[in-house]
């Protein structure tokens, strides 16, 4: 079963798993079709927040790619902000900022303001919550315009599921009875709650889908 969020990824040999850089096999295959899917939609320049980041490997691909932009990577998780901040300290890119701890279920965010908010394979490996938390921070963040993006597989209604899909959706609800494959229906109305309307769908690699929400 291939990963989709790095929580079984793999931290450096030797050295302490605090001052870890973990490895995604998920992020190392999917940063370039997310790159270019985002290319034409991100803002010329501003603040990119990335929520639920991971390992921190999308942060430094994409800030490496698009120098013109601020990206400040988020996780709710420890080691998650510390493998993140690993590979910042590789990279030493100016405008890829320090990960800051941020929950998308939490009622405060600590970042006010963002141009654009990506986040990444979190909606299903991850409470309910976090997305109705997500909607709500994006709608409170983002100007009028402004970029919400999400990335992952997704159910769609009339349309079957792709046996990898399938297989991943069981075992994520065999890890968590409340994980697993959301309806994008139920994602656009929740968003569309917020005053975020779905303007672009794009077809990935391995079943996965790249969603383009707008603030109105």
């Amino acid at each position: 079963m291939r990963c989709r969020r790095p929580f079984p990824c793999r931290a450096d040999r030797g050295k302490p798993p605090s001052m870890s850089a973990r490895t995604s096999p998920a992020a190392l295959r999917n940063r370039e079709p997310i790159a270019a899917a985002l290319a034409p939609a991100l803002p010329a320049k501003g603040r990119v927040l990335m929520v639920a980041e991971g390992s921190g490997e999308h942060a430094v691909y994409l800030a490496r790619r698009f120098p013109a932009l601020t990206w400040l990577p988020s996780d709710p998780d420890e080691g998650a902000r510390d493998s993140i901040a690993a590979h910042r300290r590789n990279a030493d890119l100016p405008n890829l900022k320090a990960p800051v701890a941020l929950d998308a279920s939490a009622p405060h965010w600590p970042v006010q303001h963002a141009e654009a908010i990506t986040c990444i394979n979190m909606i299903h490996i991850s409470l309910w919550a976090a997305t109705e938390g997500l909607m709500v921070g994006a709608a409170r963040c983002l100007p009028p315009g402004g970029l919400l993006y999400l990335y992952g597989p997704y159910r769609e209604a009339g349309k079957t599921l792709a046996a990898s899909n399938a297989a991943f959706d069981a075992d994520l609800r065999a890890r968590n009875s409340e994980w697993g494959l959301r309806d994008l229906s139920a994602v656009e109305h929740l968003a569309g709650q917020h005053g975020l309307r779905l303007t672009q769908r794009i077809d990935m690699p391995a079943n996965n889908l790249s969603l383009f929400f707008r603030r109105a």
